[in-house]
């Protein structure tokens, strides 16, 4: 038999759905990486960059856990470009809950979107995210992005 020490969950904590969770189709570190990305404030770096300076995963194992959290429809990616075409960043929309695609019923198994921008639902992880959250934001925060991709952090 097995023990449990729980704590008094006044502070500190993080409200999310379980289904991520519950999902058996995810690896433990795509549930790991979605949990912490559901705790981030919408206002974060989520990048490679990002997710490895406050893990100890490197960038190889975040973005294959990326992947599978694309796969499962929890996350779509979009790479964001500049009036001349550059690339400037990545646009993340993470879900709770998976979306599925409207026309088969399926999950997506493609991080672009059909639309230039998706539908905001009710289980999508808004910008409210810090009215889930129970503490301030102890992860450091990315302030710069130099000219050759480095991040200067807080």
């Amino acid at each position: 038999m097995s023990e449990v020490f729980r704590v008094n969950k006044i502070k500190n904590f993080t409200v999310m759905a379980n289904h991520h969770l519950r999902n058996t189709k995810l690896s433990l570190r795509a549930k790991g990486l979605l949990s912490l990305m559901l705790r981030l404030p919408d206002s974060w770096d989520y990048s490679l960059a990002g997710f490895s300076k406050i893990s100890k995963e490197g960038t190889s194992a975040i973005s294959s856990a990326l992947k599978e959290l694309e796969q499962e429809g929890y996350l779509m990616r979009q790479r964001m470009r500049n009036s001349k075409g550059h690339l400037i960043g990545t646009e993340y929309i993470i879900y709770e809950k998976p979306i599925a695609d409207s026309q088969s019923g399926e999950n997506p198994k493609s991080g672009t979107p059909k639309s230039a921008k998706p539908k905001m639902a009710n289980h999508l992880q808004s910008s409210t995210n810090t009215l889930n959250t129970k503490e301030s934001n102890t992860y450091p925060s990315i302030t710069a992005i130099d000219a050759i991709g480095h991040y200067r952090i807080n």
